[in-house]
């Protein structure tokens, strides 16, 4: 057990130290006890802290008091916290992203916040040892719960779409029938009369031998 100081706090530093080095006096007093259990231990460390350390005079103290002295004359009341107040302080606190499915990711899982958000980064606050549920945080709404998605490997029957968004059976292909037209025409056009490419029609009938 060692106590540290905040970094560039040097006004703690002092206090820090005095408190490390009666813990290490401390060690090198209980192995002659050699206690053998965690509860034997703890209670001659408590010896130890009320005899040696809140109740001896510090010469660091005005008067030479006590620690202990000096901190019930202290004029600023305690303040008590409740146990809601605790647990809140202690709760995690992330910004996440929400999903075109109205959703957040989290640790690899899913949480419905609404399709209302889609698009909006929201305020998530969770305790790290349960997950189950998130509290969801957005400007302008009062804060709510949003809670894990189970996605089971069986699903229930898919919903059947709006009316207006079945499509309808073809009757006939609407390509073919667009083209059917044009071709027609374009057939129509190419047909020329039936005229034998030679005619011998206006050949002289008489004995001469020249075609």
């Amino acid at each position: 057990m060692t106590v540290t100081a905040r970094p560039y706090s040097p006004e703690s530093t002092g206090k820090v130290e005095r408190f490390n080095r009666t813990f290490e006096e401390f060690l090198n007093e209980v192995k002659l006890e050699n206690p053998q259990t965690i509860e034997a231990l703890n209670q001659w460390l408590g010896v130890w802290l009320d005899e040696r350390y809140l109740h001896k005079p510090h010469s660091a103290l005005e008067k030479n008091i006590t620690p202990l002295e000096a901190y019930r004359s202290e004029g600023t009341p305690i303040r008590h916290v409740s146990a809601e107040e605790l647990a809140h302080a202690f709760l995690h606190s992330e910004t996440r992203k929400v999903d075109k499915a109205g959703c957040i990711s989290f640790q690899d899982e899913k949480y419905e916040v609404g399709i209302n958000f889609v698009g909006c980064k929201v305020e998530i606050t969770y305790d790290p040892q349960d997950t189950t549920e998130l509290t969801v945080d957005y400007p302008g709404f009062d804060s709510w719960k949003a809670k894990r998605m189970v996605i089971s490997e069986r699903t229930g029957k898919r919903p059947s779409l709006p009316e207006k968004m079945i499509k309808e059976p073809a009757g006939s292909s609407r390509l073919l029938q667009g083209a059917k037209k044009p071709n027609q025409a374009r057939k129509a056009a190419a047909i020329i009369p039936s005229v034998p490419a030679v005619s011998f029609r206006h050949i002289s009938k008489g004995g001469t031998s020249h075609v």
